[in-house]
């Protein structure tokens, strides 16, 4: 994994063991993932468009294409892989909330 991933591989790994990833889903059928990462800071991915909300994706991966994924995003897939994710289900509006409430955080 770290040949394939670099240094995203241990760090996303070691996220896995915590169990820190959380697939939150509505009664629609809308996903998201939660990652809580080892700042203690929660980051929401959309693996369907493969984005995190952490400032290493939007440095490394979007500014720089220095990497293809941050940790958070690996730890989601590595998490569907191994059947590791915590699950929450959530009203619409709550998925709303939590959606907005990352954009409140960047704007």
């Amino acid at each position: 994994l770290k040949f394939i991933f670099g240094p995203a591989a241990v760090p996303a790994l070691d996220l896995v063991d915590r169990r820190s990833v959380t697939r939150v889903t509505s009664p629609s059928g809308r996903t998201a993932y939660q990652v809580l990462g080892s700042s203690g800071k929660l980051y929401t991915c959309y693996s369907s468009c493969h984005f995190c909300t952490c400032p290493a994706f939007g440095f490394t991966v979007l500014q720089k294409s220095e990497s293809l994924l941050c940790k958070h995003i690996l730890a989601v897939y590595l998490s569907q892989a191994v059947g590791a994710c915590q699950e929450l289900t959530v009203s619409e509006e709550q998925l709303t909330s939590i959606l907005l409430a990352e954009e409140e955080e960047e704007g």
